[in-house]
């Protein structure tokens, strides 16, 4: 498990120093992504066999996520070939505490294995992000309606059935972490559960896949309809973490703010259609390959407008990264945030940078301006960090990330990557 335990200590005192205004160069590899990662992770208390899985990015977030299933009682072995190991044949303390969730929303998902392997759950209520609040009440009011009792005791989420009965469930909110736990929680399940309203997001696919490889019946992943016949049990299975279209997305804005050619390769582009309409739309030309993604770009940027809806639409996760880029395209853009009321924490760091933006509510209005200037910033959530990055590497002079615990969050070695192509950036403990 070594090489899941970055120095959390150290990396809290970190600093990223950018020397900006230098075009990218080169070409990358995508880690697999951690959305994917960590719901498959709890996927494994579904079963007492063994579940190995590859293509785990090595991130706080999943060290994080292994602690608490450690503590449960999985057995976690790594090995540097053949990947990750999960062994669920001795759960014996189904609690989720409250030290260990506060850090890390993504905690919730245990709530829905635990109750379909144990019959019984104790989960803290989720902290994490600061980015706004995302209710964990449809994930409580599905397992209701699969039978479950829930009470809510002292902080946590205590939960109980003999075994959950398959039902049909209404999201009144499409909920990506609820899609998921009512999925693995249905797969045993006594009879059929249909999931209405249901996130599509390539995340929830790949869940989905990892769930029938070890033996569950769910069809119409990637649909908003996801039907589920529950199974008595589960059996071990290997499986291939999808890439991160998220990182990937961060570094081909990264490329087409600072110009250059990128190439990012081991990644999907079939999960990024509405991002790379955006980026074609600011004026980067992008060519496409079966694992593979070029971008380059020669002329001016163009100011692009932004509205992020739930996926297929353009992904919340990638608003931050494309402010950046307006923030030294041409003309003005707006950018409306619908999924999450406290996504726009960067705008005052990006202000700092000499970026003209003006927020109301929801909205952003984005002027771009002639160029960016070198300051000391402040990272406040994964994605705001990542956008910070990006406007360091365009500024002229010197920027100064802070707080990049964030960002190790959610992106594998990005001062390295970045440097692969040719950016003067390093890490400062």
């Amino acid at each position: 498990m070594s090489a899941f335990q970055p120095n959390l200590h150290i990396a809290s005192m970190d600093k990223l120093l950018i020397q900006g205004g230098v075009p990218l160069s080169g070409e990358i590899r995508i880690s697999g992504a951690k959305n994917a990662a960590l719901p498959i992770l709890c996927a494994g208390l579904l079963t007492e066999n063994v579940l190995t899985l590859t293509n785990v990015p090595h991130l706080h977030d999943v060290t994080t996520m292994l602690k608490l299933l450690g503590q449960m009682g999985m057995q976690v072995s790594l090995d540097e070939k053949k990947g990750l190991s999960l062994g669920g044949g001795n759960i014996h303390n189904p609690v989720a505490p409250y030290e260990m969730v506060k850090t890390m929303r993504a905690s919730i998902l245990v709530l829905g294995p635990l109750l379909a392997r144990c019959g019984e759950a104790r989960v803290s209520l989720p902290g994490g992000c600061a980015i706004g609040s995302r209710p964990v009440d449809l994930h409580i009011k599905g397992l209701q309606a699969m039978g479950a009792e829930i009470d809510i005791e002292h902080g946590y989420i205590v939960a109980h059935a003999k075994r959950l009965k398959g039902t049909r469930i209404f999201m009144d909110l499409v909920s990506v972490t609820g899609t998921e736990n009512l999925m693995m929680a249905a797969a045993l399940a006594d009879g059929v559960t249909v999931i209405e309203n249901a996130a599509r997001e390539p995340e929830v696919v790949d869940l989905a896949v990892c769930l029938n490889e070890m033996g569950a019946r769910v069809e119409g992943a990637g649909g908003d309809i996801i039907t589920i016949h529950g199974v008595e049990k589960l059996h071990g299975a290997s499986h291939h973490v999808i890439p991160d279209r998220i990182e990937t997305g961060t570094y081909l804005v990264a490329a087409a703010a600072c110009g250059g050619r990128v190439k990012v390769k081991d990644t999907r582009h079939d999960t990024l259609d509405a991002v790379l309409e955006k980026l074609r739309e600011a004026g980067a030309h992008i060519e496409l390959g079966e694992d593979w993604v070029e971008i380059e770009r020669n002329g001016p940027l163009k100011a692009v407008n932004i509205r992020t809806a739930p996926h297929p639409a353009f992904p919340t996760d990638m608003q931050a990264q494309f402010m950046a880029l307006n923030c030294i395209a041409a003309g003005s853009a707006t950018i409306i945030e619908t999924i999450f009321e406290n996504r726009f924490m960067h705008v005052q760091e990006l202000i700092r940078l000499g970026a003209g933006i003006e927020t109301q509510g929801n909205t952003a209005v984005v002027r771009g301006v002639p160029r960016l200037d070198g300051a000391t910033v402040m990272a406040t959530d994964l994605r705001a960090s990542a956008s910070l990055v990006i406007a360091g590497l365009v500024a002229q002079g010197e920027t100064t990330v802070e707080r990049i615990y964030h960002i190790d969050r959610g992106y594998e070695c990005i001062e390295e990557k970045l440097s692969q192509l040719g950016a003067r950036i390093k890490r400062v403990h």
